[in-house]
């Protein structure tokens, strides 16, 4: 008896060492889309995005104006922003919350707030969410 109760002893301890090993790859290897720093931005000095992809809150894909017409967005590391889109340029300031994973723009001369819930920020890649639940999804150009 003493004998069996070792051999379940030792597999019950393999099984958890097993088990917290393989939740220990699941979350290292998980969470594809990771966000970065505040610099990942703006770049040392600026950075032009534009947008690659936008869905709808059900995750459907929408029809994304001309490239031509489509303008970028600058984001300069002093804090200020330039937003070009069917030939108007809006300007003003932008801040980057890391922990909240939140991009805020302030326009210029508006009393407009935009924020965005930051989902995956790389050097090449920032993926921009709102309230409503869509997404674009904009690349380093």
């Amino acid at each position: 008896m003493i004998r069996t109760e070792k051999k379940y002893i030792g597999r019950s301890t393999l099984h958890t060492l097993l088990a917290m090993l393989l939740a220990v790859v699941l979350v290292s290897c998980g969470g594809e889309d990771k966000v970065g720093t505040e610099n990942m931005i703006s770049g040392p000095s600026s950075k032009t995005w534009v947008a690659d992809e936008e869905m709808n809150a059900a995750g459907d894909e929408v029809e994304q104006v001309d490239k031509d017409q489509q303008g970028g967005m600058q984001f300069y590391s002093d804090g200020r922003f330039a937003l070009g889109e069917s030939g108007q340029l809006r300007t003003g300031t932008w801040s980057f919350d890391q922990a909240a994973k939140r991009l805020t723009l302030q326009f210029e001369n508006e009393n407009t707030t935009e924020n965005f819930e930051v989902t995956k920020l790389t050097d090449d890649e920032m993926n921009l969410k709102v309230p409503d639940g869509s997404e674009m999804k904009l690349k380093a150009k």
